[in-house]
């Protein structure tokens, strides 16, 4: 399994480093990004991409949730089921990635240097799928899960957070990654009050 103290949460990625981490490259978006009113069918969605990953890994999967803005009810969201896959160990591709290529599933990301991070897309699927593998033991794991809970339980900060993605949401972006990296301050802002038990 790999060291995980050796890492620490990721703030903004530098051009290159998103273009290094792309397999393919990174799809460039080049404008704003779409975000919709929170769907009621999102968590059925995440139940069947989920019920393939666990045919296709069975007792591989330690763990498997459905993470990111679709996972919170009443949260508006770019309409991408986000999944989160623990492993024993996520740098070790030959154990797992086959078995995902047969489910449909396409390797995207490779960070060895962010916690042997891995992201698999699933071409075709509606609403699309990003899942997330990193290995049993990773402190980001229950950074995201954290979030998450927070946001579910917090309409303040689950409000506050909207707000904010719709703002950036509207403004010219080359890379997704751009996005995600422009949300930082506020996810860590409601991180330190949902891992210190705090409500806005």
């Amino acid at each position: 399994m790999p060291e995980q103290g050796k890492n620490i949460p990721r703030t903004s990625m530098r051009e290159e480093e998103i273009e290094a981490a792309h397999i393919e490259g990174p799809p460039r978006i080049d404008g704003n990004v779409f975000i919709a009113d929170y769907d009621l069918e999102w968590p059925a969605h995440y139940e069947r991409e989920a019920a393939r990953v666990r045919s296709a890994l069975g007792i591989d999967v330690l763990r498997l949730e459905h993470v990111g803005s679709t996972s919170v009810p009443g949260l508006p969201a770019k309409p991408v089921i986000d999944m989160l896959l623990v492993l024993r160990d996520s740098a070790d591709e030959p154990a797992y990635v086959p078995s995902m290529e047969r489910a449909g599933f396409v390797l995207a990301i490779r960070e060895p240097d962010w916690y042997e991070h891995r992201v698999f897309r699933r071409p075709g699927a509606d609403p699309a799928v990003t899942l997330h593998v990193l290995s049993a033991g990773c402190p980001e794991i229950e950074r995201m899960l954290g979030f998450r809970d927070h946001l579910r339980r917090h309409e303040a900060d689950r409000d506050l957070y909207a707000r904010v993605k719709r703002d950036l949401a509207g403004r010219e972006w080359k890379y997704l990654q751009n996005y995600a990296d422009a949300k930082t301050e506020v996810v860590e802002e409601i991180l330190r009050r949902a891992l210190g038990g705090q409500a806005l």
